[in-house]
């Protein structure tokens, strides 16, 4: 194995971490993840309080609980480090959310890798950026109804679907970490984005500013 590949965080020896030099390893690893996960943050985090959070914060406290469990995740091994350091990152994330809103409801249930709890935060980040791209209406109130119409559209795709266009298409994460993270084969993740790449389309077309109603 080359250096260069050997010093991918995704080809090191989970064991590695358990090592003298582990510690110095892990940060070099979340380093090296971290624009991946910021951008992730960036995505799922609460509008509401995007002003008192920072997605580059949430990374940098979830490095303490991602170094306090790295003993579980070099026993194990069973994900791909990146998948584990996500679900770590969103965790802390939803943590800060709560001490912030004192809200009680969450976008994932923690456990070692949980299903993602499908609720209406994935549909309104996903309109929310998806309005930022559209040609804007005239008029404030007409921003604000398209967004809620698109929103409800977004809610009427199953679940799953959404979920995995959400990770496709705004996380970036590759069809093997899609499937990786759901529990489904990388085909019915392939079949799955591609179903709701093409409802999304629909949505789109529906919306007034696309039929030259703005």
């Amino acid at each position: 194995m080359s250096e260069s590949k050997a010093s991918q965080p995704e080809s090191i020896d989970p064991r590695a971490f358990l090592t003298d030099g582990g510690a110095e390893i892990l940060g070099r690893c979340l380093e090296a993840f971290r624009p991946r996960l910021e951008k992730i943050v960036a995505f799922r985090l609460d509008p509401s309080l995007r002003q008192r959070l920072d997605p580059s914060d949430v990374v940098q406290e979830s490095y303490f609980e991602i170094a306090r469990r790295i003993g579980e995740y070099a026993e194990a091994g069973a994900v791909p480090l990146f998948i584990w350091m996500r679900q770590r990152v969103l965790q802390t994330m939803i943590d800060m959310q709560r001490s912030h809103s004192r809200e009680k409801r969450s976008v994932y249930r923690e456990s070692r890798l949980p299903q993602p709890q499908f609720h209406q935060s994935t549909s309104l980040s996903m309109a929310r950026i998806l309005m930022d791209d559209l040609p804007s209406p005239s008029q404030a109130a007409m921003l604000a109804e398209e967004q809620e119409q698109l929103q409800l559209a977004l809610e009427s795709m199953h679940e799953i679907d959404r979920e995995v266009l959400a990770m496709r298409h705004f996380e970036q994460l590759s069809n093997s970490e899609v499937a990786e993270v759901l529990h489904i084969s990388p085909t019915a993740a392939s079949n799955r984005y591609v179903r709701a790449a093409a409802r999304l389309s629909e949505i789109l077309k529906l919306l007034p500013s696309q039929r030259g109603g703005a």
